[in-house]
């Protein structure tokens, strides 16, 4: 791979060869990127959809919007800083193509605040749902009706494959989804397969998979464009987009120290453990007279806060830099954290955010809540989608049909199509309209 390639302007439809010393400077090709998706009721429904504490009416906890936009923030900062560093390693980068630091920052930014675009309500419990549904629950009847890529694609539903197809699904009016850059597009693949086979090998890139059957081809042509090299002739895999790196490790930062915060918040987690686990990540960095200033919990929490992201930033930098020969080539095979030297002390941290947040009680009975909400959904949407496909709808189907998105369409070719259409929609539900169309579904009026 070469970063020529990979740093594509390309967008759905284009038929000439965008180049990047040829865009306008006040507003570059990939800031766009980051102003589309930013703008979409699909980016907007993330405000209230769970991060860690499902339904929180806590201000302090974060959800999918909140977090996303940290990612996004870190990930620019993780972007321009390998930017820079890339640049001075190749810099026929800038005087031959014109690119600077930050439009490596503006694409990872942009990957970053998308990345968690396909999540259903109720967080990773959604996806296990959907999935469960599809494969112990009353969808399982409909296997005959699919292929088998198709019904993998169900039974493991993957919020990465179903961020891809938000992001460039053609519509009505809407070609190409966003439209966004496949440089981009690239960036937020983290997983570049196909749903089957499953985990084929230990490589980062198969740990899930990142797109449906119905996105395909456009999946193919991004990677093509991209100079992504095929990993295996006997089905669809890619190697990873080098600043797939990058978003992960924007992600995996976040997540450790931010839900670690929100857990210290929520009185989950006790001070005194917290700010050791915290210290020991920034040992040596911190302005003793600074912090010892600090009166509360929040304010200690969130210094702290502060240096273990910096510090993480600059771990992450230094070892894509490091590896960055060995990750053009694909022979790079972990996560960045993974091989950092702070990895004891990240894993110290989610070792306890796994035992008294994600597995304390109010965490876990919202969970069973919102595992309840969505396969009842599902019975219902399910059931329609496969009348609709035989042709034998009833009244209660077709009403069930006019409270959909005008943007949902069905068919009577492809029960594939029309249980992933189902699936889109109730994916795109906040936690709170997830609910509400619950209660309507059981006849509550509202």
């Amino acid at each position: 791979m070469n970063w020529e390639q990979l740093l594509s302007l390309k967008r759905f439809g284009d038929t000439n060869k965008r180049l990047r010393k040829e865009q306008d400077e006040t507003r570059l090709g990939f800031e766009v990127d980051y102003d589309r998706i930013i703008f979409s009721s699909e980016f907007r429904s993330l405000q209230d959809k769970t991060q860690v504490v499902p339904l929180s009416k806590t201000d302090f906890v974060h959800t999918r919007l909140t977090h996303s936009l940290e990612v996004s923030v870190v990930g620019r900062s993780l972007g321009r800083k390998v930017g820079q560093l890339l640049l001075e390693k190749h810099p026929h980068l800038k005087s031959v193509h014109g690119y600077t630091m930050n439009d490596f920052g503006a694409i990872v930014a942009a990957a970053a605040l998308a990345h968690d675009i396909g999540n259903p309500p109720f967080g990773h419990s959604g996806e296990k749902a959907i999935g469960s549904y599809f494969k112990a629950g009353e969808g399982a009847q409909f296997k005959k009706h699919l292929s088998e890529a198709e019904y993998q694609d169900l039974c493991d539903f993957e919020g990465n494959a179903n961020g891809f197809k938000i992001l460039t699904e053609s519509r009505e009016g809407r070609e190409g989804g966003l439209r966004l850059s496949y440089a981009t597009l690239g960036a937020f693949m983290k997983y570049p397969k196909e749903s089957l086979p499953k985990k084929p090998t230990n490589h980062i890139v198969d740990k899930k998979y990142g797109f449906f059957q119905s996105e395909k081809d456009m999946f193919t042509d991004v990677a093509l464009e991209l100079g992504l090299e095929k990993r295996s002739t006997n089905y669809s895999s890619f190697q990873r987009h080098p600043l797939a790196f990058l978003v992960e490790a924007a992600d995996d930062i976040c997540y450790t120290i931010i839900d670690f915060e929100d857990g210290i918040n929520l009185g989950l987690i006790q001070e005194e453990y917290a700010l050791e686990y915290l210290i020991n990540l920034v040992r040596g960095k911190i302005k003793t007279e600074n912090y010892n200033a600090l009166k509360t919990t929040e304010d200690r929490v969130s210094y702290l806060r502060a240096l273990a992201i910096g510090t993480l930033i600059d771990e992450a930098a230094s070892l894509f830099m490091k590896h960055e020969e060995n990750i053009l080539v694909g022979k790079f095979e972990t996560a960045l954290l993974d091989v950092s030297q702070y990895k004891a002390q990240i894993k110290d941290i989610i070792d306890i955010s796994v035992k008294n947040v994600y597995r304390s009680k109010e965490v876990i009975n919202k969970e069973i809540s919102g595992y309840e909400i969505l396969n009842q959904l599902l019975k219902a949407y399910g059931k329609m989608a496969f009348n609709y496909f035989n042709s034998d709808m009833s009244n209660y189907d077709k009403l069930l049909v006019n409270i959909l998105p005008e943007t949902i369409r069905f068919t009577n070719d492809s029960l594939y199509q029309n249980l992933l259409a189902i699936c889109l929609y109730i994916s795109k539900l906040s936690d709170t309209n997830a609910m509400l169309l619950h209660q309507k579904l059981k006849g509550n009026i509202l």
